[in-house]
């Protein structure tokens, strides 16, 4: 028997609840209330519309509504959207590394070639290909460097973008995206809201890719409460609670990496909420863990002995000063 392909995630593991959770990229300061008291008031005792009509002219604005395809969230998106490209004869699928591992599993299980690259100017498919851009990138939090003379080289092929935090983009702006590319939109992470599995791609024609992915989806691919979610995304004062959140992780991000900095760690540069960091201690992630906190050891993206951390509260942070300094064997 084959062992199935599994990916390795963080922010969860089989261990005690941390006290402080330093591994996860969402958001910490939570949902709005106003769109939190939507999802809890979401009616559980009726199918949502199998196809969503409302939402989906919601999400689209002054755009075509049968573009938007809602999603149970990002990863049923990839697994679904890379079986479309599989049926519509793609057999390349280009992944970022380091990067989500989803993107090279589910390539994997449908017998895919897997191009890892580093740079945009490193794709250059020689079949009909999936490329998957990440926007900015996880683990990174960085923004890609990507330049429109890059993009000649995608042409005909089945360009996706994930652009699940783009709402955590703490500095610069987005890049220009490739002609004819899709998007994927994951609002769960800035909402602080994981555990509702909600999401939706824009395709940008009605082609072949958009007929498989449409074909694909399960019936009620999303629940009232992803739906709830959604449909109050856009409104205008779940945007400016997300501008205000953006400012106060702006400050705790300036905070952490100062932190950090004082105890040797190394950290690269990032526009979000989240960066990849060394520490000087091997064994810290399984030492922080036995403090009650937990960091994301990077080792499945290829990064032995580095850590993806995201900013957390002047409170946490303050715990983490004392367990780094109990673990580093230095005096407060």
């Amino acid at each position: 028997m084959t062992t199935p392909l599994l990916a390795e995630h963080g922010g969860t593991d089989d261990g005690p609840t941390p006290a402080h959770d330093f591994s996860s990229n969402a958001s910490p300061l939570g949902p709005p209330p106003a769109l939190l008291q939507a999802v809890q008031a979401a009616d559980r005792h009726a199918y949502p519309d199998p196809h969503y009509r409302a939402l989906r002219r919601r999400l689209a604005g002054p755009g075509d509504d049968k573009l938007v395809l809602p999603t149970a969230g990002g990863a049923e998106a990839i697994r679904r959207l890379t079986l479309a490209a599989w049926l519509d004869g793609r057999r390349e699928a280009w992944v970022p590394q380091p990067g989500f591992g989803d993107y090279a599993l589910a390539a994997q299980a449908l017998g895919l070639a897997v191009k890892p690259y580093a740079r945009t100017a490193d794709i250059r498919p020689t079949a009909p290909a999936l490329v998957w851009l990440c926007e900015p990138c996880n683990p990174t939090g960085a923004s890609p460097a990507t330049s429109d003379t890059d993009w000649p080289a995608l042409a005909g092929h089945h360009v996706i973008v994930d652009r699940a935090y783009e709402p955590l983009r703490l500095h610069g702006t987005a890049p220009e995206l490739p002609p004819g590319a899709w998007q994927l939109v994951c609002p769960n992470k800035a909402l602080g809201l994981t555990g509702i599995r909600a999401g939706y791609a824009i395709a940008p024609a009605a082609d072949a890719l958009w007929s498989q992915a449409l074909s694909l989806a399960p019936s009620w691919v999303l629940s009232a409460e992803g739906v709830a979610l959604l449909t109050h995304w856009l409104d205008d004062d779940t945007q400016a609670w997300l501008a205000q959140a953006r400012a106060t992780l702006r400050d705790w991000c300036t905070a952490q990496r100062a932190l950090l900095a004082a105890l040797g760690w190394q950290q690269q540069p990032s526009c979000t909420n989240f960066w990849l960091a060394r520490p000087p201690v091997a064994d810290t992630p399984r030492r922080l863990r036995e403090h009650g906190l937990r960091v994301r050891d990077a080792t499945s993206f290829g990064l032995p002995g580095w850590v993806r951390v995201s900013a957390q509260p002047p409170a946490a942070q303050q715990a983490l000063r004392q367990a780094l300094h109990d673990i580093q064997g230095e005096k407060t």
